[in-house]
């Protein structure tokens, strides 16, 4: 059923505009009619391309992106309406009418339509992978077998928002040091391609032999301002080179593995990598997800390789009827205070709100250590910016004092 962005007055005779599906113009104009709506211009037919009905499940978008926050809100409001008694068909149906990003509009007018015609919501936003994650989709479907639905979309939005506040803590600690270090180089740029060869001129005519640093220094300089396209080139093929062997077979587990041992970052990297996977799977289990299903998920949920591959094997243990906590301890790639938890936990039955305190356990450590890199980070890069400047003064003051020498 196509969707359609209309303009209309409603009965205080205010304009409206929205968007709606309905077969044809005329049945749009009959539907808002009955909600008090006058039709005054239908503005497009969202779906359609050159005329022609984009195919069942497949509706062109914009460049517009949807968020984790986005779906977190969506969920929340979704979870609030289900949980109010209202059916899926009128949540949906709220939904649309309120949420402001079009894309995520669209994507839910189509999730409707398929719920409307029979498909369960799970299917119906498994269309649409792009905007939902499998974590997301199997959780759903987990809550639709169970009939608690609105407890699952409950622990869903409070999942996605713990996530999404998790992400921008860490984005927001990142981002104050990564600006000081792109003005500092700009600073740098600045230097020794306008300020540095006008200074150095001085140099050229004296019959002195220039130290070291002031040789080091104008050839910087020269090396910056006359060759600087080159070591742009030569700076971005170093990056995509860099990238590509990221990615491949041989070097993602090697700089995994790296990242993992890396100093200060290392640690920071595995604590949160630890508490997304507790924090998942805690989220899954609740949620009725069978455990081999969950450790599926939540592998691919885990971004770093070599977690990745002991996840999997924990998996192949316990299908072999091994604990969860025995193939975490042999990795040794989990910590001990990870696996003697969870082996408690499944020793008690309480395997969910053990998995929920490792991930509180560690995602206040992430905090405390994100604020202390952030306050280090700060005096560490003035230190290094002023190291520099006083380089670049020392390199200038060496050779005038020896002029001054010389002359008298």
């Amino acid at each position: 059923m196509p969707v359609f962005e209309y303009r209309g007055l409603n009965e205080a005779g205010k304009n409206v505009t929205g968007l709606r599906d309905a077969d044809s113009p005329k049945t749009l104009r009959t539907n808002l009619r009955r909600e008090g709506i006058f039709l005054t211009e239908v503005l497009g037919e969202k779906g359609q391309s050159n005329g022609k009905e984009a195919p069942a499940g497949q509706i062109r978008f914009s460049f517009e992106r949807i968020t984790a926050e986005d779906v977190s809100i969506m969920t929340r409001q979704l979870a609030v309406l289900v949980g109010a008694g209202v059916t899926l068909i009128e949540a949906l149906t709220a939904l649309i009418d309120q949420i402001e990003k079009e894309k995520l509009k669209r994507i839910l007018s189509d999730v409707k339509q398929r719920v409307n015609e029979g498909s369960t919501l799970a299917d119906a936003l498994a269309a649409h992978p792009k905007a939902f994650s499998n974590l997301f989709i199997n959780m759903i479907r987990a809550g639709e077998s169970s009939g608690a639905l609105d407890v699952v979309l409950v622990r869903l939005a409070d999942f996605t928002e713990s996530q999404a506040k998790l992400r921008q803590k860490v984005v927001g600690a990142l981002t104050y040091p990564m600006i000081m270090i792109l003005m500092s180089f700009v600073i740098l740029i600045i230097l020794f391609t306008f300020v540095v060869p006008k200074v150095t001129k001085i140099f050229e005519d004296a019959k002195v032999t220039l130290p070291f640093t002031t040789r080091a220094l104008i050839f910087t300089s020269n090396l910056t301002r006359d060759y600087w396209y080159l070591i742009v080139l030569a700076a971005v093929g170093v990056v995509v080179a860099f990238q590509r062997w990221k990615v491949s077979p041989k070097g993602r587990p090697s700089w995994d593995r790296f990242t993992l041992k890396a100093p200060i970052f290392g640690k920071l990297l595995r604590m949160l990598s630890i508490a997304r996977f507790s924090r998942t799977l805690s989220t899954l289990l609740k949620s009725g997800v069978p455990l081999l299903k969950s450790m599926d998920i939540v592998k691919n949920i885990v971004s770093n390789s070599v977690l990745t591959k002991v996840i999997e094997n924990a998996r192949e243990s316990i299908q072999e009827g091994e604990s969860i906590a025995e193939p975490l301890k042999r990795s040794k790639e989990f910590p001990p205070l990870v696996y003697h938890m969870i082996a408690i936990g499944e020793r008690s039955g309480q395997l969910e709100e053990m998995l929920v305190n490792v991930a509180s356990a560690y995602e206040t450590q992430v905090d405390v250590r994100i604020g202390a890199l952030t306050s280090l980070m700060e005096p560490i890069l003035i230190v290094i910016m002023g190291g520099v400047v006083a380089f670049i003064v020392f390199s200038i003051l060496m050779p005038i004092l020896q002029l001054n020498t010389v002359i008298h």
